[in-house]
């Protein structure tokens, strides 16, 4: 016969365990709300090298299509040439899932993006772009932070910036 004091021990522990992997999943999933929108306001003077820490390792690796950068050390001149190439962004993310395994965590999460072209006499279109990324996240001594990021666009529609000429789609 099982004690009412062990059943009771068991049930907290079980509701322990709960409790951390739902604040795990919230705190990665903000994470990565605070990244995507970061990439529309990352020539804002707020933005650093020290606030990419906070979301990412100093190990980092990237992969977007416009190229890929590795540690955090010059992360937020990465994003801002990125962004330097349109007029203004748009990003919007949506159905992260966060698959967290003790200390580490697989996210997907799907982005839809628009684009508008600085002042060209040739288009008023934008650029959209609809893509998902794939992520990996570490629990560091400072919460959690993502140490691969990769962006996989599925489509484009509108006229492209030279520097997604390659993209095949």
């Amino acid at each position: 016969m099982t004690s009412p004091e062990s059943a009771l021990a068991r049930e907290v522990a079980a509701l322990r365990a709960e409790l951390r992997s739902l604040a795990d999943r919230v705190e990665i999933r903000e994470l990565f709300d605070r990244y995507v929108a970061a990439l529309d306001t990352v020539d804002e003077e707020s933005y650093d090298d020290a606030w990419f820490r906070t979301v990412f390792t100093d190990d980092v690796r990237l992969v977007f299509p416009v190229g890929d950068h590795r540690g955090v050390t010059g992360l937020c001149a990465f994003q801002r040439t990125a962004k330097a190439r349109w007029a203004r962004t748009h990003h919007i993310g949506a159905n992260c899932v966060v698959d967290v395994t003790g200390d580490r965590a697989a996210v997907r999460s799907h982005q839809l993006a628009t684009h508008s072209h600085h002042d060209d006499p040739r288009t008023t279109e934008h650029l959209s772009v609809g893509g998902h990324y794939t992520a990996e996240a570490v629990r560091t001594d400072a919460g959690w932070r993502f140490s691969r990021m990769e962006f996989h666009p599925v489509w484009l529609a509108g006229p492209r910036h030279p520097s997604l000429a390659h993209l095949g789609i």
